[in-house]
């Protein structure tokens, strides 16, 4: 397996000879687009063995909505080990609330993959924002915490559910421990039937890290309780933030440190953002929004635009820079040299997992370097 950026003057034609390879592996592995043109600086996956769906050694998960395409799905899940389902709520007196679509498919289908679906749930209100109201309405009421807990074994067990994640964002200081209580209960319940809980958690680098988005979550308590734990590596650049790298490496090594000292590096499951973002310029705080895009599509985004493709030193991370209708913009995404950077960083640390935000978009060079990794 190889990692090839392009120069000027490559062609798929060329690499291929070189490399001795067919083109059709070099096109079917990328992702190219006829006619295939290639952008200076563009990572590319060369493999000179068949390239083929198999389950990495390491457990690997991946979120999904319950709208995702099927065939992406069909596409993605012989590479995972578990699907998240993102996602269940609740309200205030701790009734469980389904997504919007039926999630009945998505569970078979995992399973005859071979992966292990698991039940996402989020305290997102009716706009789909999290609402930390929700999270201390029900970690404060003895009554509905039993509640939401029985309702969700009881949904678990009826749709044939592996498990539960926990993904509870925003949480009030002051509710920190009893979230942990929360954690716990539900995991000695589940516990007894089989059933698995995992706990998604914000990206600390220390134990007394300040802000809404830290303060609620004990690393140490919560990684002791769950089965393992997913921490959200990603969103230092952001849809409303200044344009940078998402998931910069230095900064992800920094939460990966302070999390081995609280939790076993065993339980930890880095994770991976499938996507990227295109800023317009100049980035203006409360004006300028970003767009998301997927990694395939950000590097046709450099094609059509003549734009070379650098990559980052510090943060291990592709960008280009292009202007439209006179507009400057700047594109930061993944590839496989960046990709390739966190597999090994999961692999320094001896981390038990991987997981990616999200799997709606299909993405073959990535699964098939994380077979070849794993």
């Amino acid at each position: 397996m190889s990692i090839y950026v392009v120069s000027s003057g490559d062609t798929v034609d060329t690499i291929a000879e070189a490399f001795h390879v067919s083109a059709y592996s070099i096109i079917d592995a990328n992702q190219l687009v006829y006619p295939y043109a290639l952008a200076v600086g563009q990572a590319l996956f060369i493999s000179d063995t068949p390239l083929s769906s198999q389950k990495p050694s390491i457990q690997t998960g991946g979120y999904a909505y319950t709208y995702i395409s099927p065939w992406v799905l069909a596409q993605t899940l012989p590479y995972l080990t578990e699907l998240f389902i993102f996602s269940y709520g609740f309200d205030m007196e701790g009734n469980l609330v389904s997504p919007p679509l039926d999630d009945a498919p998505m569970i078979s289908a995992s399973w005859q993959a071979d992966a292990r679906p698991v039940l996402t749930l989020t305290p997102l209100d009716a706009s789909g924002q999290f609402n930390n109201n929700l999270i201390s309405s029900v970690v404060r009421n003895d009554s509905y915490k039993n509640n939401l807990i029985q309702q969700l074994l009881n949904t678990l067990r009826t749709k044939g559910f592996a498990g539960i994640d926990v993904d509870f964002e925003y949480i009030q200081a002051a509710d920190r421990d009893l979230f942990t209580a929360f954690v716990r209960d539900l995991a000695d319940t589940l516990h007894l039937y089989g059933l698995t809980v995992s706990v998604a958690l914000a990206p600390k680098t220390s134990a007394g890290q300040p802000g809404l988005l830290y303060e609620g979550k004990d690393y140490p308590a919560l990684g002791a309780i769950a089965d393992n734990v997913f921490l959200m590596t990603y969103e230092w650049g952001y849809k409303y933030g200044p344009n940078m790298a998402v998931a910069p490496l230095n900064m992800v090594r920094r939460v990966v440190d302070y999390a081995v000292t609280e939790i076993p590096p065993e339980k930890i499951h880095l994770g991976i953002p499938n996507y990227g973002y295109d800023w317009p310029l100049p980035f203006e705080r409360g004006k300028t929004v970003a767009v998301t895009i997927g990694n395939v599509e950000a590097v046709q985004i450099a094609i059509q635009n003549n734009a070379e493709i650098y990559f980052d030193s510090v943060s291990k991370s592709p960008y280009f820079n292009y202007a439209k209708d006179g507009i400057p913009h700047e594109v930061w995404f993944e590839d496989v040299r960046s990709i390739q950077a966190k597999f090994d960083l999961v692999k320094e640390f001896g981390l038990g997992g991987i997981g990616y935000w999200q799997i709606m978009r299909w993405w073959k060079a990535n699964w098939l370097l994380l077979t070849e990794s794993f």
